[in-house]
């Protein structure tokens, strides 16, 4: 069954995710961002991106141990970036989510020195 989120003004978008201590994946997501941290193909560190933003897609994974998330936004202009979602994307109006849960402890994140990052886990009992 797929669960809905809101989140509220001042709220950190990665924070207030990995927060709910949620498995499982964020299917959509809506809302705005007063500032936005992104992390582009390839950059080692993320990019700041000014506000106002509207949130245009919203996706990624939920694990206890971290999340991997991803967005696109667009500015007051409508030019459009997208990314990695790292700390500091902060609410601001409201972000409303698609979230689908899966059992505790189904998926979790390891480092893998194939790519250098922790990548999701598939954990069958």
């Amino acid at each position: 069954m797929l669960e809905a989120l809101r989140l509220n003004p001042g709220d950190d978008l990665r924070g207030a995710l990995e927060a709910t201590g949620r498995t499982g994946f964020v299917v959509a997501g809506i809302g705005s961002l007063s500032q936005a941290q992104l992390r582009l193909a390839g950059e080692p560190e993320p990019t700041p991106i000014a506000g106002p933003l509207e949130i245009l897609t919203l996706s990624g994974s939920l694990t206890p141990d971290g999340a991997h998330l991803h967005a696109s936004v667009a500015d007051a202009a409508g030019r459009v970036i997208g990314g990695h979602v790292c700390a500091g994307c902060t609410v601001r109006t409201t972000a409303e989510l698609l979230v689908a849960p899966l059992p505790a402890g189904s998926l979790g994140r390891a480092f893998d020195a194939a790519t250098g990052h922790a990548e999701l886990v598939l954990r069958r009992s």
